[in-house]
């Protein structure tokens, strides 16, 4: 089969006249007729733009000069903002940034629910930088610049930025960004590490908070052992190795002690566990907002019984357990249900339980099912939780809260429930990624009066 030849790209820069951003943060532009969408292009701006892509329905193109400048147009903090992939949003104004996400979740669900009132929510905020707390650093060494680069890859590339430090990360692993670079390329395998993997937990008086997972491709030698132990113990964090599947993560130093991080749920009194490669949410402010903002919409009681699924490590389900008669967390993963089990026990809580199960299946049948649960909560990953709504329905739960971070897939998910009878009374976005297109949304749906 004939390979399609690459179209060759106009050299000359266009003039565009932005009309509106798309969902996924673009400028929207025309040309001709065609749709170009314009990275790094703001409503009613006029932009000098060079193509990246042209095709049969639209047409790419980076902004390379701003004509005419929108005045939500903010100077980047971070130097690297203009070609680093780990952010698309830091030349939009951090509170227009979240009126835009919160205007894309009203326009797909007033798409999906026509007729239907609820209540807009005020957007949840937090810090706009310095916020991250988990990510994968990618690593390469560039012979032409005889370095190696540690950090996220460039926009539409697959080249590694040249950076040195990141605005959004944890202070304490932007600080890194340099001294890893120096570090791993003073290894014998400074060609086999691709990646590193991190994560950030709460300051504790016995543990380490930050972790990182460095991904080798060939077996290390003693001598590149000793420089990351070093390493480790110089900076106070816990080193893992992984040499090939999730399965061979193992930490490296320290060697004694438990493989785990925290994170402090203050006003809960919880100190939650985690392994560094779990998934946990990656801002730690924004997370504490979102547990209190589920606990009230749910309006728990100590007569509740609640059914939390896609619960992970027990995130929303120990901070529920405060309130609630009874929790049950489901969780696809054996190794996330192991970890809310741990944390349960170390907080000595006996009124809840966690089980695994297939969440894309129907579990109407179930034993777990027939706890008469009176609320539910969902925290389902970007497909969204459609495969499971009629089972939820099914339970009659008083109220069903719905945390997304997709809003396609939660608007569609939301006309779903309204077919079972489950009306939507509120909705509102997370402000969990600044400076990226990603939206993180929370809705509250009460069962319809018949």
């Amino acid at each position: 089969m004939r390979r399609r030849r690459r179209q060759k790209l106009p050299p000359d820069p266009i003039v565009l006249d932005i009309e509106k951003l798309s969902h996924e943060g673009r400028g929207i532009a025309h040309i001709d007729g065609k749709v170009v969408f314009v990275g790094e292009a703001l409503p009613g701006e006029q932009v000098a733009a060079l193509y990246t892509q042209k095709r049969e329905a639209f047409d790419q193109a980076k902004t390379v000069d701003v004509i005419k400048a929108s005045l939500d147009r903010v100077d980047p903090p971070c130097e690297y903002a203009s070609i680093c992939g780990g952010c698309s949003l830091q030349h939009f104004n951090s509170e227009k940034q979240l009126a835009f996400k919160a205007s894309v979740l009203d326009e797909l669900l007033e798409n999906s629910l026509t007729d239907i009132q609820y209540k807009k929510m005020p957007p949840m905020t937090g810090p706009h930088f310095a916020y991250r707390r988990k990510a994968r650093l990618a690593v390469r060494y560039v012979h032409k610049k005889e370095q190696v680069l540690v950090g996220f890859r460039e926009k539409n590339s697959s080249f590694i930025t040249n950076m040195y430090s990141c605005e959004v990360l944890d202070p304490q692993v932007s600080k890194l960004l340099p001294v890893l670079s120096k570090l791993i390329a003073t290894l014998d395998a400074y060609k086999h590490i691709p990646q590193i993997e991190v994560a950030v937990g709460d300051k504790q008086s016995d543990a380490n908070s930050v972790a990182l997972v460095f991904r080798h491709l060939l077996p290390l030698d003693t001598g590149d052992l000793d420089k990351l132990s070093n390493f480790a113990e110089n900076h106070e964090l816990d080193c893992y190795l992984q040499s090939g599947g999730p399965d061979t993560v193992s930490r490296h130093y320290p060697k004694v002690g438990v493989e785990r991080l925290f994170y402090d749920l203050p006003e809960f009194k919880l100190k939650l566990a985690f392994h560094p490669m779990d998934f946990t949410q990656v801002n730690a402010e924004i997370n504490r907002k979102m547990i209190n903002k589920a606990i009230e919409l749910l309006e728990l009681t100590s007569k509740d019984k609640v059914l939390d699924l896609f619960c992970g490590l027990g995130n929303f389900s120990l901070p529920m357990a405060k309130h609630a008669e009874f929790v049950l967390g489901v969780e696809g993963s054996e190794a996330m249900v192991k970890r809310g089990k741990e944390n349960a026990l170390s907080m000595s809580m006996n009124n809840l339980d966690f089980t695994a199960a297939d969440l894309a299946d129907n579990f109407e049948s179930k034993h777990w099912a027939n706890h008469g649960f009176t609320k539910v909560l969902i925290d389902p990953p970007r497909s969204g939780a459609i495969e499971i709504l009629p089972a939820v329905a099914a339970l009659k739960p008083e109220k069903i809260v719905y945390v997304s971070c997709n809003p396609t897939t939660l608007a569609r998910d939301a006309a779903c429930l309204n077919e079972l009878g489950y009306k939507v009374d509120a909705a509102g976005v997370m402000d969990m990624f600044p400076q990226t297109t990603h939206v993180e949304s929370i809705a509250l749906f009460k069962k319809a009066k018949s």
